[in-house]
């Protein structure tokens, strides 16, 4: 009996691992460029492409590598959905940050709505260096995945 107990116990914890996800990346782009000039994205890649078919492989005998170009890597089939900037002429603007909140919580909605699970979120940002450095970047990726 107890041998059909822990074979059962260790058949669903085998099942329970290993399955299969799905992922989407959705990445923003929020300028801060001062006067409201810099332009501000939420990016959705709309298209499956295959990694290995830009891989090179590397060994002591030299390397494989891909018959593919760097050309060959851009996708053409993304979504673009506009954001408005963090600055304006008279400076940051809150109200954009608002707006651009509403967007984003907006597709989070959505995404959540499709049964895509939120797991991740990373930030980073490029930011006015100083005198003669007006351009800036804040990105942020949302990592998902449902089963």
């Amino acid at each position: 009996m107890k041998k059909i107990i822990l074979s059962s116990f260790l058949l669903i914890s085998i099942g329970a691992h290993s399955q299969a996800f799905q992922y989407k990346i959705v990445t923003t782009i929020e300028s801060v460029v001062p006067g409201g000039i810099g332009r501000s994205r939420i990016i959705e890649n709309g298209a499956e492409v295959d990694y290995t078919q830009f891989t090179t492989v590397r060994s002591k005998d030299g390397k494989e590598k891909s018959d593919k170009d760097r050309k060959d890597l851009k996708i053409d089939d993304l979504k673009e959905t506009t954001l408005v900037n963090f600055y304006s002429l008279v400076g940051i603007n809150f109200q954009n940050i608002a707006s651009n909140d509403a967007m984003i919580t907006s597709m989070m909605n959505k995404y959540s709505k499709e049964g895509w699970d939120l797991f991740n979120i990373v930030s980073g940002v490029e930011s006015d260096a100083g005198k003669g450095d007006g351009d800036g970047i804040f990105i942020t990726r949302y990592y998902f995945k449902k089963k």
